[in-house]
């Protein structure tokens, strides 16, 4: 008597693929199998498989960044608060008493003389410690918040490169505090307007552009601001891919920024200024003259490009090598 076999459990024998070449019928089945597999069907259930190959240009888009970051209430706050700056220098400038008459002339009592001088005053006012904020948290926050959150190790596994995503965040992060320093003086002009009139921009040094001038050189002056403060937002950038900690990354920055104001107000050390990374921040302000002087805003642009370019260097090099395991 034949004894089953022990592989088939007594049941019929399972059909045994072999080569085409064995036989039409097998060969038609594995054909079959194999056009299966490729459309994936497997255990009856159909799963499509991706035909595209991987594009690097496509993971991390800047539309959907930009749309996360816009979303996240410390984008929403910063512009809220620059936005309202102007509205509560207004307020500010009602309740206080007119100066004695006769007295000198400075730059608060010329901001209520017109919507230029206002937006000129909001602009002096907020660029020293406001708008280092702003940039610098947009820049800080970026790559530390996702290190704080865990999520960056998601990001790099999907998987996006790390120069890439470190380009697709700094990006982003630029056209927020370009948008956030534009914004400053264009409602402020708002502002002026409708409290102070359309009047011409006249300087403490006595000389006066008129309206759509000063619109101009004010809006300038804040595209000037944004470039100088590049060195802000790259040392940012760098402490924000050196530590897990948000609060760290921005407020180094802006600590930073602050020493610079401190050590370039000490005339004992003459030249050494000159090399400050915030010695020339109120180059602008050879913007409100008939005549500009271009100098100094060059300088202040080609020396904030130099610490912003090795900056962002570092900052390169050190994210390409962090553990983001840890």
């Amino acid at each position: 008597m034949n004894e089953p076999d022990p592989t088939t459990n007594g049941t019929a024998p399972h059909p045994t693929l072999v080569s085409p070449a064995a036989g039409s019928g097998t060969g038609t089945a594995l054909e079959a199998a194999e056009a299966s597999t490729r459309r994936g069907h497997v255990g009856g259930f159909s799963a499509p498989v991706p035909t595209e190959p991987y594009d690097v240009a496509r993971t991390m888009p800047l539309r959907v960044e930009m749309i996360r970051q816009l979303r996240r209430r410390r984008t929403q706050v910063a512009f809220a608060l620059v936005a309202l700056l102007p509205v509560i220098l207004w307020i500010a400038f009602s309740l206080a008493a007119d100066g004695p008459p006769g007295a000198s002339v400075n730059l608060v009592d010329l901001a209520k003389d017109s919507a230029a001088n206002f937006a000129v005053f909001a602009l002096f006012a907020s660029a020293g410690f406001l708008l280092v904020v702003v940039v610098a948290l947009f820049f800080g926050d970026t790559v530390a918040s996702e290190a704080s959150w865990s999520s960056l190790r998601y990001l790099l596994a999907a998987p996006v490169p790390r120069a890439r995503l470190l380009r697709q965040k700094a990006i982003v992060a630029g056209v927020l505090s370009l948008a956030a320093l534009l914004l400053l003086p264009v409602v402020s002009l708002v502002v002026g307007a409708i409290a102070y009139g359309a009047g011409d921009l006249v300087a403490p040094t006595g000389e006066s552009l008129s309206f759509w001038t000063a619109v101009g050189r004010v809006l300038l002056g804040a595209v000037y601001l944004a470039l100088n403060m590049s060195w802000v937002a790259a040392l940012a950038l760098l402490l924000s891919v050196s530590t897990d900690a948000p609060l760290g990354a921005v407020g180094g920055a802006v600590m930073t920024s602050i020493v610079s104001q401190i050590l370039d107000q000490i005339t004992a050390l003459e030249d050494l200024r000159d090399y400050l990374p915030t010695h020339y921040a109120n180059a602008w302000a050879d913007l409100l003259s008939t005549t500009v002087d271009w100098g100094d805003m060059t300088r202040g642009v080609f020396s904030a490009f130099c610490y912003a370019a090795v900056f962002c260097a570092l900052a390169v090099w050190r994210f390409q090598r962090k553990d983001i395991t840890s």
